[in-house]
């Protein structure tokens, strides 16, 4: 999953139950050098949600997943397939490269911790936003963004599927735009 999917509590069952996935964030952990899976299990929800913060933490669950499916199979006499290949949506690229064996845990995390301070970097705090607009089409979006930007801007930003748009912008435009794709 991409950012946004994160939620306090997320992989700590699993780190309970799973020594496979407990050793997943043990290792984020020391790769950053600090304890993200503290974060991802305890919050608070506003550090959680940071960019800098959300990233690492999906990237550390979502491995954690991964191990802890690998390790049941190993002990029904199972294995996952090799990757031949990796895919991945925005920030989930990197989790599939980890998945896949092309980047280490550690070079993960660290590299989508630093990826998510530069985002975060480049736009003010609280000035920005985006929003996913669901069951929309392509042209009303940009339609609505175009009318309602003015000195501040909001756009597509991302189009994930048929029927899901992420628009982003300056975060007053952005709720303008959801204002008027409610009514239409």
């Amino acid at each position: 999953p991409g950012q946004g999917s994160q939620s306090v509590g997320m992989g700590q069952t699993l780190a309970g139950a799973s020594r496979a996935a407990a050793a997943v964030f043990d290792a984020a952990d020391a790769a950053l050098g600090e304890p993200i899976s503290e974060l991802a299990w305890t919050g608070p929800a506003e550090r959680l949600d940071l960019t800098e913060n959300a990233q690492p933490a999906l990237v550390a669950t979502s491995i954690a997943i991964l191990e802890a499916v690998r390790d049941g199979l190993a002990a029904a006499g199972r294995t996952l397939p090799v990757p031949a290949f990796s895919a991945g949506h925005s920030m989930g690229q990197y989790t599939a490269m980890v998945a896949a064996g092309a980047l280490s845990l550690a070079d993960g995390v660290r590299l989508v911790r630093e990826r998510g301070r530069l985002m975060q970097a480049a736009v003010p705090a609280g000035s920005g936003a985006m929003a996913a607009v669901l069951g929309a089409e392509d042209a009303l979006v940009a339609e609505v963004c175009a009318q309602v930007s003015d000195s501040e801007l909001v756009v597509p930003a991302n189009y994930n599927s048929p029927g899901q748009i992420v628009i982003g912008g300056h975060a007053a435009a952005v709720d303008r735009a959801l204002a008027e794709l409610a009514t239409r």
